[in-house]
């Protein structure tokens, strides 16, 4: 023990003590620190030839040997190491001691509840046993009674400031029994473990009349920051298009009672948007708790003029809110309480779950909120480290603009402008134009832009079966040419760049495949994240054969992580200028997918054909028919694609564009429903799937394109990665057209056919160097060649033949 002590000792003063000549420790002095600390500033770990530099530049560290030096900075990083580890296991167990504490006080809550209920039964047990039949009949009868004249009378008190305080208290009472009580069945929501590296805890309700979704967990910030923050929803509810405050007038104990309109985008083209009349009440508790809670006002013609929400559905906000706790030392503990009557009887049977889901509403509502505020104080404390010396508030803004434009296009409300060119019914395509939208998003009218046309927009939805949303939509990001037109974008960069307008092909434009991603800054656990998008292209005119015709695009990609249960996955980008300042017009499109949660009672019968279902059988409205019902529940692992692509458009050229925008979107809704069913595992034995990484989607389209579509009596290629396309020089989608005698000259087919029977026999061969060609008709040299047998799983029979050419390059 004495040793252990004795050497721990000697590490610790090393840093401040040194061997002078005579072999006795001499005490560093400040100036030699300084000078020492100078350098482990600029590079902590010098080498030799350094610290001899610096022992020769320093005349005050002349008199210390170069070991001496070494010896320093390891002691110097070690001790920045163990400062560094004491500072994390300080906020990880003040993390857990604040979340032991919210653990202890829930079971508390809970004991509390289950002796009360003990209590209940038995007294409820003996009341049965004395109580005359009759009598038990009577009271029942009284309670709808009771009840009605209970309503009637909160009708009657919601007219005068005294009736929308009692609604108020009401309404506080309903949600702390909710936030910290057991008013509500909660149950953990899926793959959200608490833990101290967690955002929080989080819970969905059970068996509950309407959604409901809770979070807590401990945040950085003041109570009166963090109510602020939540108060304004827009700002970090990416549904929310607007929320205003009608009335306001203060209540007891410093309070204020609001009445507040809010108005929230539809999530596909399918169906309506929702709005709320809600009464919001602000309080301090008795021991020092911030609450803010919030419900809907009942009563038919209730809230703004009817004009304002024709439309929208009128939804309902039962009790729900913020519980926000000082905590000791700084910081706050939240509990966020969301509980929403969405209407689901307004949407079509087959999009009833998204409405009816507490999962989504945890995702859309509830954990956002908690994540939004976690952002903010990491933020606030400096731990956040953004690109290309952008701030967080402009990074967050643009992320907002994104998804609020992409909203706007994909409902197109009549108040924006918005009105419907033609819906083509044969494939539900719509094209809707606004002529007197400003696109800016920005305070600053002068960085607006005012189209002399308007902007056209072209969207859809669809319904995917068996396709992870996440997968699919980090496949569209990472693989961008197998979907995207390189001259559409284009277009929509010089038009917004410039002003003018041209028709896509005036100047041809070739896209060289190199697509650079930079990012820009994601959310904690990188649920979001913003990025610039390169895409390098040349001019294909004589004159202008060398000039660079790149587009920039700024993107928003969110929902990428597989194992988010009801997470909504997006792909959202707009087209910017290379020097985009912080108040650039924005004109966003893309891609929505939202995973549908399926029935109890749901088949899981798997499908056959396309993976792609026409929405049109499931669009009645209103109550559920059997047939109805039993066409939907046959499906498992549904999602809905919505599609939105936006497009500036001069007066004259209205009927080009519109042309344009229409064949766009078919050929995009065409290239994403063959990606969709190639990275679909619905067609792949299971135990073959769980070998695939679940990171590369390039893994389950080479094995199912492959082997589910070599079946061809002239063999053509089914999949290529990225250095195959660029060897081709061709696109995912138009491979199928090429087939194998296309691309091997006289000798090169030679060679396959000699080494064929060995081939089949053991499995591999390897070809000699030779020439290939191009789609283009460009020579392609390889060095290397090898050819493989791609079994089937079910029978082991060959399905396909595989090549890899080893270090290719065009002649």
């Amino acid at each position: 023990m004495a040793m252990a002590v004795a050497q721990h000792h000697h590490r610790e003063s090393s840093i401040d003590k040194h061997l002078d000549s005579s072999g006795k420790y001499v005490r560093y002095t400040a100036e030699q620190v300084e000078a020492l600390e100078r350098v482990y500033i600029e590079c902590p770990k010098p080498s030799s030839l350094r610290r001899q530099q610096l022992i020769r530049d320093c005349p005050i560290l002349a008199n210390i040997e170069p070991k001496q030096i070494k010896v320093w900075f390891q002691n110097r990083r070690c001790r920045e190491k163990q400062r560094k580890e004491a500072s994390r296991l300080q906020t990880v167990n003040r993390k857990l001691t604040a979340m032991n504490k919210l653990l202890m006080e829930e079971n508390d809550r809970l004991q509390k509840q289950v002796s009360q209920l003990v209590c209940e039964n038995g007294y409820m047990k003996q009341q049965l046993h004395t109580l005359q039949p009759s009598a038990a009949t009577t009271d029942a009868s009284c309670d709808p009674v009771v009840s009605s004249s209970t309503t009637q009378q909160s009708m009657r008190d919601a007219n005068s400031p005294a009736g929308f305080l009692s609604i108020a208290e009401e309404t506080l009472a309903e949600f702390l029994s909710k936030a910290t009580g057991t008013a509500v069945d909660w149950v953990q929501m899926p793959g959200m473990k608490p833990g101290p590296d967690s955002v929080g805890i989080f819970a969905i309700s059970q068996s509950c009349s309407g959604v409901a979704a809770r979070a807590c967990g401990l945040v950085s910030l003041e109570p009166t920051k963090i109510a602020e923050i939540l108060k304004d929803r827009p700002s970090w509810f990416r549904d929310c298009r607007s929320l205003e405050v009608f009335t306001m007038f203060p209540a007891g104990n410093g309070g204020t009672i609001e009445l507040v309109y809010t108005q929230t985008y539809a999530p596909t083209t399918l169906a309506p948007a929702r709005d709320f009349w809600t009464l919001r009440y602000t309080t301090t508790l008795e021991n020092g708790s911030l609450v803010v809670c919030e419900r809907s006002l009942s009563g038919s013609g209730t809230g703004p003029n009817a004009a304002a929400a024709a439309q929208f559905v009128r939804a309902e906000m039962r009790p729900s809110g913020y519980l926000i706790r000082p905590c000791e030392g700084g910081g706050s503990i939240i509990h966020i309480v969301d509980h929403l009557n969405l209407e689901a009887w307004s949407v079509p049977e087959v999009l009833r779950p998204l409405y009816e889901s507490s999962k989504v509403v945890a995702q859309k509502m509830t954990i956002a909120a908690l994540r939004y505020i976690r952002q903010i104080a990491q933020e606030t404390s400096g731990e956040v480290v953004y690109g290309l010396g952008r701030q967080p508030a402009v990074l967050r803004t643009f992320s907002q603009r994104l998804s609020r434009g992409f909203n706007d296009a994909v409902n197109g409300f009549n108040d924006d402008g918005w009105s419907v060119l033609n819906c083509d019914g044969a494939e539900d395509v719509i094209i809707a134009v606004s002529s007197t939208k400003n696109f800016s998003g920005t305070s600053n009218p002068a960085s607006s832009l005012t189209f002399l046309g308007g902007i056209l927009c072209a969207k859809a939805s669809m319904l995917l079966q068996n396709i992870p949303p996440a997968v699919l939509v980090r496949f569209l990001r990472e693989h961008r040419s197998e979907w995207a037109d390189f001259n559409v974008d284009a277009y929509s960069a010089a038009s917004l760049k410039s002003g003018s307008y041209a028709y896509p092909g005036m100047r041809p434009t070739r896209f060289t495949g190199n697509q650079t991603i930079m990012s820009l800054g994601h959310t904690i656990e990188h649920q979001e994240m913003l990025e610039v998008i390169r895409l390098e292209g040349h001019s294909l005119a004589q004159e202008d054969a060398f000039a660079s015709r790149d587009v920039h695009l700024l993107q928003l990609c969110s929902g990428i992580d597989e194992n988010a249960v009801g997470a909504c996955s997006e792909l959202i980008f707009a087209p910017i200028d290379e020097m985009f300042p912080d108040d650039a017009p924005l004109l966003p499109s893309g891609f929505r997918i939202i995973p549908l949660d399926s029935k109890p009672g749901d088949k899981k019968d798997s499908m056959t054909g396309s993976q792609t279902l026409d929405l049109t059988s499931g669009f009645e409205v209103g109550p559920t028919t059997n047939g109805a019902r039993d066409a939907v529940s046959c499906h498992s692992a549904r999602s809905v694609l919505t599609i939105a692509f936006q497009f500036p458009f001069d007066s004259s050229l209205q009927d080009n564009v519109a042309i344009m925008a229409r064949q766009y979107i078919r050929s995009v809704i065409s290239s994403v429903q063959r990606v969709a069913m190639a990275i679909s595992p619905s067609g792949i034995n299971p135990a073959v799937g769980s070998k695939l990484s679940p990171g590369s989607p390039e893994a389950l389209t080479l094995a199912n394109w492959i082997c589910c579509s070599y079946r061809q009596s002239v063999p053509v290629f089914i999949f290529a990665n990225q250095a195959g396309l660029d060897m081709l020089e061709t696109t995912l989608v138009a491979l199928q057209d090429i087939t194998l005698d296309k691309i091997f000259d006289e000798s090169g087919r030679k060679a396959l056919f000699a080494d064929f029977a060995k081939l089949m026999q053991q499995g591999f061969a390897y070809l000699p160097a030779g020439i290939c060609m191009s789609t283009m008709g460009r020579h392609v040299s390889f060095e290397q060649a090898i050819a493989w047998k791609v079994l089937a799983e079910e029978d082991n029979s060959v399905h396909c033949l595989a090549f890899s050419f080893v270090n290719w390059s065009f002649v």
